[in-house]
């Protein structure tokens, strides 16, 4: 069994060796771990793979190839199996969607589940008041309200919520993906500048083939200025969340953009960028990067590129503690703003299809914000895109 898992993970291009694998059969002989699939993840994880890049591909073969088998592990007994149930959830209509109001953003909302966790004693299910699940309250998780907090659980899919308090995991894009299509490198290519840096000189080999062609077979060497790509890059991407939905094409883009810029420089933020971003998702709450030192770091020599869907509630663009995930102190627009006046050349991908931005608030909002220099992730789009950039 184990070898076919590790047979999988070969064909995916994850760089496990036969080394690495007998060190996890010795594991598993001298029993490091108890009879569980998350403890057998953690140690296979750890044994064969040796770079976090490879973490993603390593866990979509683990998934596939391991699938179901968690169904002949024995549950351990500390964990109450009705926890792990969701015992109920109403099925609202149209009609009782629509008669449920927002009760006035971050702050009405805080001050309220306050109130409730004062109150409340007990697990709640299918309410309209409690905390709990699968009802039509503004706080817990698997039902629905226009306007709400989501505790633990999984999202039922209304993406509604205007806060998150949860640790949520996010992964990484992989800048490795082997394309489909050129058309992205294509497109990519366009913004990038060759120009000569002093005196250093390379071989021309073209021209040191024709010349010594020329001279009866005699060798004639030439040289030229050595080249080098001069476009430098500032990649600030979206990641989770809605974003979870375009991630194949993400991935592309990225891994274009790694291939054809020299001088790229990249980070991740979450729906809207406030405070501080991150280089790793595995490693976001504690390996973080204030956006001013960003600022700081980095000339107005570079292109700013955002990539994300801008689909979020309008709160966590314009209010002080509008982020789904914690208290931001100053608004997502006045970091966008102060980023934008810093680079100037600057444009937005967007990966949701064009036809829907019309419907989007928040959309809207930050077209406004970054100059109505938004793009879809397309192949005119990209091309459009770089074309502003070059500007």
């Amino acid at each position: 069994m184990l070898i076919e898992f590790f047979l999988k993970l070969k064909e995916a291009k994850v760089p496990v060796s036969v080394r690495e694998f007998l060190t996890l059969l010795e594991a598993l002989k001298q029993g490091v771990i108890d009879p569980s699939i998350d403890d057998f993840y953690q140690l296979a994880r750890m044994t064969l793979v040796k770079d976090e890049q490879h973490f993603d591909r390593f866990d979509q073969v683990f998934g596939a190839y391991f699938s179901g088998i968690e169904q002949i592990i024995a549950l351990q007994p500390d964990i109450p199996l009705d926890w792990l149930e969701k015992k109920l959830q109403r099925v609202l209509t149209e009609a009782e969607k629509a008669a449920l109001t927002k009760l006035g953003g971050p702050e009405a909302l805080k001050k309220l589940l306050e109130e409730l966790l004062k109150e409340q004693k007990e697990w709640h299910g299918g309410g309209t008041k409690w905390i709990g699940a699968g009802g039509s309250s503004p706080f817990g998780h698997s039902g629905f309200h226009p306007e709400g907090i989501r505790i633990g659980g999984e999202s039922a899919g209304n993406r509604t919520a205007i806060k998150v308090w949860e640790a949520r995991e996010f992964k990484d894009y992989d800048a490795n993906l082997a394309l489909g299509t050129r058309n992205i490198k294509l497109a990519l290519r366009r913004l990038r500048r060759f120009a000569r840096e002093g005196s250093h000189l390379e071989l021309d080999l073209d021209q040191t083939i024709h010349a010594t062609a020329a001279n009866a077979g005699m060798l004639d060497i030439k040289m030229r200025p050595e080249r080098h790509n001069q476009v430098k890059v500032l990649l600030l991407m979206d990641v989770g969340g809605s974003m979870d939905d375009h991630v194949k094409r993400i991935d592309e883009l990225f891994s274009a953009a790694k291939t054809e810029f020299k001088h790229l420089e990249y980070y991740y933020f979450h729906n809207c960028v406030y405070d501080y971003l991150w280089q790793s998702n595995r490693r976001r709450r504690d390996q973080v990067m204030p956006t001013q030192d960003i600022i700081n770091k980095y000339g107005p020599d570079y292109k700013l590129i955002f990539v994300g869907d801008a689909t979020m509630s309008p709160y966590e663009i314009l209010s002080p503690h509008g982020s789904v995930e914690y208290n931001n102190t100053e608004s997502g627009a006045t970091w966008m703003n102060r980023l934008l006046d810093h680079f100037p050349h600057f444009a937005w991908l967007n990966p949701e299809a064009e036809g829907v931005w019309q419907y989007r608030q928040s959309i809207d909002i930050m077209r406004q914000l970054v100059k109505d220099r938004m793009y879809p992730v397309t192949l005119n789009g990209l091309e459009s895109a770089m074309r502003q950039l070059s500007k």
